[in-house]
């Protein structure tokens, strides 16, 4: 009898055992704590790893970028783009992790797996692919996991077109290379201003100038202004080539004469000679040079012009027949009276260019304050001096380029230009320039 009891007993405890809710809670969470730690360490995995896939990602990115400026820096030759690179990782990298692969970087960033250099193509040259990995143990996961995941980031960088070519140019690697103050106006919608320096200031406008263009591009910083009016403003740009750097003046193709180029002199009988000593025309006064006369050569002097000088079809080239490296080479100045109209040659050497400025002309300043109506199509280049453009006259540059060392807006001068793009600048023999590039992340 009390066997069977027994067994009752427990039948009756276990069935009001499952009937009874209290204490389910307990059990419940005691049925599911492994499932709660697991997602808990897993969620805290997926933390970790995608910090550091965005801290790898970050440095194959700058990695890649700095790598394309290297490129760009050496005319796409891939020689010093590994220090590049080696370089910017040493900068960038946060992970805290060195870096898996075999090709060694100096510092503590160990290695990165893959640089390579994909083909370029007509949209996108001097492109670098950076590919990174790290190895490390998850918090979580290593429990299970033997072997440390590899976390691999790619990225993939070249140097563009920006679209649009340079009117106005700075040469210069130091100091702001474009500067525009007081009330000038500079409307070049079509056109990008570009400037080569490396300052943190490479552009600037100020006072009460007013500046329209396509694009504001420098190698260094650009202060931002309500002076400016531009689609996009591109700091940090590859440096810009020089569009004329392969022009020189040849001492034989200067036939010289000892007297200068003035308002009295006879142009019809100059005959071969198309080297002078200056150039000059005074104020009220006129000199009309015949049509496609060619490059007008000045032999260390300068050209001062005040009054009407019209030269269709030729090149003012201010240089020294004298081949030492300091032999003297003048300079242009045209006062606000001065009523210009240069129209540079379509074809020959100095195509393209209205005033040219030997390359051995150093720390002088070349002053166009124009005049009403005048009109320069064609380049004007002082490519080791400064150009200013300053005073109280209105220059009209239907198509023109301004490149200098350093270019120069100031006084109220007005200056519309056009791009040599343009369908109306097409017969203007300028070179389209539209060297303009950044550099972006393609992949």
């Amino acid at each position: 009898m009390k066997h069977d009891l027994l067994p009752r007993k427990l039948s009756d405890f276990l069935r009001r055992l499952t009937k009874d809710r209290r204490g389910n809670i307990l059990a419940i969470a005691a049925a599911a704590l492994p499932l709660i730690v697991g997602c808990a360490g897993l969620a805290t995995d997926t933390i970790q790893w995608t910090l550091w896939k965005r801290q790898l990602q970050r440095a194959a990115d700058s990695g890649a970028i700095a790598g394309v400026y290297q490129r760009s820096t050496d005319n796409g030759a891939t020689t010093n783009t590994s220090t590049a690179v080696c370089h910017d990782l040493n900068l960038n990298l946060h992970t805290k992790m060195a870096l898996q692969g075999a090709t060694p970087c100096s510092g503590s960033v160990g290695s990165y797996t893959t640089l390579s250099y994909p083909t370029s193509s007509s949209y996108a040259t001097n492109q670098v692919r950076v590919v990174l990995q790290v190895r490390q143990r998850l918090p979580f996961s290593s429990i299970f996991i033997s072997t440390p995941p590899m976390i691999t980031a790619t990225a993939t960088a070249a140097s563009i077109a920006a679209g649009g070519s340079a009117c106005i140019m700075s040469l210069g690697t130091s100091g702001t290379g474009i500067y525009n103050n007081g009330n000038t106006t500079v409307a070049a919608p079509t056109c990008i201003l570009f400037s080569n320096s490396t300052s943190a200031n490479s552009a600037s406008a100020g006072g009460s100038s007013a500046v329209t263009a396509k694009a504001i591009a420098a190698v260094g910083g650009i202060q931002q202004s309500n002076n400016w009016s531009v689609q996009q403003y591109l700091p940090y740009s590859p440096a810009m080539s020089d569009p004329f750097a392969n022009v020189t003046p040849d001492p034989n193709d200067m036939h010289c004469t000892s007297a200068a180029l003035t308002d009295a002199t006879v142009v019809a009988t100059l005959g071969t000679t198309n080297c002078f000593s200056s150039l000059s025309v005074g104020s009220n006064r006129t000199l009309i040079m015949p049509p496609n006369f060619g490059p007008i050569y000045i032999n260390g002097g300068g050209v001062d012009l005040k009054g009407a000088f019209v030269c269709v079809g030729c090149t003012i080239v201010l240089t020294n027949k004298d081949p030492a490296p300091n032999a003297p080479i003048g300079t242009v100045s045209s006062n606000a009276s001065a009523s210009n109209n240069i129209t540079a040659p379509i074809s020959g050497t100095y195509q393209g260019i209205a005033i040219y400025q030997d390359r051995r002309a150093t720390g002088n300043t070349n002053k166009i304050n124009g005049g009403a109506g005048s009109v320069i199509t064609g380049a004007v280049y002082f490519p080791s001096d400064t150009l200013q453009l300053n005073g109280t006259g209105d220059t009209v540059s239907l198509c023109s380029m301004f490149i200098a060392k350093n270019v120069v807006f100031t006084g109220t001068s007005t200056l519309a230009i056009s791009s040599p793009d343009d369908t109306a600048c097409s017969g203007s023999g300028m070179p389209s320039n539209s060297a303009t590039r950044v550099v972006r992340l393609i992949a």
